[in-house]
Order: structure tokens, then C-alpha cells, then sequence
């Protein structure tokens, strides 16, 4: 399926201690995840990230996910960790 550039949100996670998720806003299907701060750690197989356990995402990169974005789960490597996201159709 073919990817528009149709801009659907923007989200900013700072509460990153634990798994936590996405809020996807409807009918998106592509997001670019940026990292401030820490590094995070992420999953989308369905477990949780841990602290150890997961892709690293290092600050100042950007990660293009186009898979299930209500599996995708992130979690900070130390505190401070934030992550800007925009969503498109």
C-alpha cells in the first residue's frame, strides 16, 4: 500500500518510565519517532521493552515505522528520555 504525506498528529511522550505506547490518531499509518534526551528502547513483537531488552533508538535519531503502530512500545534506557512523533496517512 502506497504512503501519502497527509499529516495526521503530532505526539510528544515525556513519561517514558514504563512500556508505554502511542496514541495513534485515526487512519495513520506511518510515523517518524525522534529521540531527545536518553536513549529508549523499543518493541513491537507484542512484549514490553525493558530498561535492557529491545531496539535502541539513541538520541537524535529518527526511526520511520510503517508496521502496526498500536504494537510499537518504548521505553527509557535512563531518565529524561523524550520522544516527538508525527503521524501520516
Amino acid at each position: 500500500m502506497a504512503k501519502s504525506n497527509i499529516n495526521k498528529g503530532f505526539q510528544q511522550i515525556t513519561s517514558l518510565s514504563s512500556a508505554t505506547g502511542l496514541t495513534v490518531p485515526a487512519g495513520s499509518q506511518l510515523a517518524f519517532i525522534n529521540c531527545e534526551g536518553q536513549a529508549v528502547r523499543w518493541r513491537d513483537d507484542g512484549t514490553n521493552p525493558t530498561t535492557s531488552i529491545g531496539h535502541v533508538l539513541n538520541v537524535g535519531e529518527t526511526l520511520a515505522y510503517d508496521g502496526n503502530l498500536g504494537l510499537i512500545k518504548f521505553i527509557e534506557v535512563t531518565t529524561s528520555a523524550k520522544l516527538n512523533v508525527s503521524y501520516f496517512e
